[in-house]
């Protein structure tokens, strides 16, 4: 997975590669005096939503920000409810995932979840592994900081083990051992990072695989984004040059 693709092969007016910050549950509840609780309940129907109208529009892969590396600082009751969503989520929405053909991924630190938890992201993996509709990925426990460290220390341990010379690598080695190591190294980078909640920042999400992303901010609290506003993200994204360090006359002359 390149960070800088060719532009021969990035031409479509669809994303091959969707990226989503889910964020506004707390305000969406607290703006309807609803506990916490019922917003992230109703951003998870949303999900639903959003991940079916993605599929139908053919998207290849939408990545879902689900739990942060950060949101572990979260209250504890606050904490607790978010585990218990995600165990409901794999008992009842994989079956339906994988019934309309979509590959469940994980990509973060399991080892901060509770057994069960990552037994069951473990089995909704395998159960549609094979599958070859759309890819869904959840970033659980996720940061982008700790993916680069992590992917640096696998580099640090083939140096140690005599595999790699640090000394004889050239930019472009690092980087293609590095990125091995990143998450999702197999699949197309980030075409368009969408974040909803008015916020005008990317959280420590993929920080590596969004790096030549296109970016969409929406207002619209999660709970309440939906498959027309997906659409309408799309149409901006579809409007859009993207010139990966090129000028717009080489991209146009490239299309011509």
């Amino acid at each position: 997975m390149s960070i800088a693709p060719d532009i021969d092969s990035r031409t479509s007016c669809l994303p091959r590669h969707i990226a989503v910050i889910m964020d506004g549950n707390n305000r969406w509840a607290k703006a309807k005096s609803l506990l916490g609780g019922s917003g992230h309940k109703a951003g998870e129907t949303a999900l639903q939503q959003v991940v079916e109208h993605a599929a139908k529009c053919q998207i290849e892969v939408l990545t879902v920000f689900a739990f942060s590396s950060e949101n572990w600082r979260r209250p504890e009751t606050e904490v607790g409810l978010l585990m218990r969503l995600f165990v409901h989520a794999l008992d009842k929405r994989v079956a339906e995932l994988h019934k309309n053909n979509i590959r469940v991924r994980f990509i973060g630190d399991r080892s901060r979840f509770a057994p069960l938890l990552q037994k069951g992201m473990a089995e909704a993996e395998a159960k549609t592994l094979v599958n070859t509709g759309m890819t869904l990925v959840i970033a659980v426990s996720y940061g982008g900081q700790w993916d680069m460290a992590h992917a640096a220390q696998q580099v640090a341990l083939k140096v140690q083990a005599g595999l790699l010379d640090p000394t004889q690598m050239s930019m472009d080695d690092f980087q293609q051992h590095f990125q091995q190591h990143i998450q999702m190294s197999d699949l197309p980078p980030v075409d368009l990072l969408i974040r909803t909640g008015g916020d005008l920042r990317i959280s420590n999400f993929l920080l590596w695989q969004a790096a030549y992303a296109e970016f969409y901010f929406s207002d619209l609290l999660w709970p309440d984004f939906d498959g027309k506003a997906l659409d309408d993200a799309l149409a901006d994204y579809a409007r859009r040059q993207r010139r990966f360090g090129r000028t717009s006359t080489q991209v146009e002359a490239h299309h011509a």
